[in-house]
């Protein structure tokens, strides 16, 4: 697949993936290709900033910076590619406290999930804030918070849901 249509692909993912107020989503492609979690930390900055700067959001990050690359590094833990498309779509369609809300219809996340996932290909590098060997979560915000970040080393696809407690 050419790098146009990739990145043309993700960036139509992340529109079916967003959700004003919960869901904040990146794509995009790097200025320099790297491989490895520090280029897509910096940019899993822009959606942490994005919430911060969000009105509705502000109240409950008051004084929040976003962390820096090395904090956001030590945060993800490793997803294995074939765990990257369910995650992503519960993301964005399950809320954080309230499981039967749904943000977005299932079967619209699982569509745009499983694009952004099959865009990367099946060599993609993933990463969650989740821990699921003992079900914790690194949290990147003072909020409940859930992240995946992906990347070909070339592309890269962020997506953070918000919930305030």
């Amino acid at each position: 697949m050419t790098p146009g249509r990739t990145l043309a692909g993700l960036r139509s993912c992340r529109g079916e993936s967003a959700t004003p107020m919960r869901v904040f989503v990146a794509a995009g492609r790097f200025t320099e290709p790297a491989s490895g979690l520090p280029e897509p930390a910096a940019r899993i900055r822009e959606p942490l900033a994005e919430a911060a700067a969000d009105e509705a959001w502000r109240r409950f990050l008051t004084g929040y910076v976003p962390p820096s690359v090395p904090e956001i590094c030590a945060a993800p833990e490793p997803l294995e590619p074939y765990e990257a498309a369910p995650f992503l779509a519960r993301l964005a369609t399950v809320d954080l406290y309230w499981p039967t809300h749904r943000h977005l219809p299932a079967d619209v996340a699982e569509r745009a999930a499983g694009r952004a996932v099959a865009l990367l290909g099946p060599d993609g590098s993933w990463w969650t804030n989740h821990d699921a060997a003992c079900g914790s979560v690194n949290g990147l915000t003072p909020l409940m918070d859930s992240l995946l970040a992906g990347t070909d080393g070339e592309h890269f696809v962020l997506a953070l849901r918000l919930a305030d407690d």
